[in-house]
């Protein structure tokens, strides 16, 4: 299995954890779902965690309402869904701030950059921004403005 690090080099990886968290109701169960089939369909093995909100409903962009979605992608049998990623998405602050103590230390952090607005911040109960300091520095931060490119692709796919 490759896991690709820039557009200029590709590493050969074992196996691969990878943790989707955003908001309940966002779409992190259908994203890992369809991150799920289309490795099945490049013929990994693979196993599955959906990680659900303990609370209903819970106000989007608080730490109580982060939903996930885990797995370990393998060129060989496999079991578990694994323990740490090596890999987080993170859609918002609040998922960001309750997720990242499960990656392991220099993993890859993919951010939705969009997201991080004051009232976000507040929300995950940051009193600053993570992408601004140094709190992210020992991993590898890969930010992306994922909300302005899927609106971006549906305003001109319409």
């Amino acid at each position: 299995m490759t896991e690709t690090t820039t557009a200029e080099t590709s590493n050969e990886v074992e196996r691969v954890i990878i943790r989707f968290a955003g908001d309940s109701g966002d779409g992190m169960q259908l994203t890992g779902d369809r991150f799920t089939n289309a490795s099945a369909l490049a013929g990994n093995d693979l196993s599955t965690l959906p990680d659900f909100p303990a609370e209903i409903r819970a106000p989007a962009g608080t730490l109580a309402g982060v939903s996930a979605f885990q797995v370990q992608i393998s060129d060989h049998d496999i079991t578990t869904p694994g323990d740490a990623p090596e890999v987080l998405v993170a859609m918002n602050p609040a998922a960001l701030k309750s997720e990242l103590h499960r990656l392991v230390a220099g993993g890859t952090l993919i951010i939705n950059t969009d997201t991080f607005d004051e009232r976000n911040l507040d929300k995950a109960g940051y009193d600053h921004d993570p992408l601004a300091s140094d709190d992210l520095d020992g991993y590898q931060v890969i930010r992306v403005p994922m909300t302005s490119l899927t609106k971006e692709a549906v305003r001109t796919s319409v």
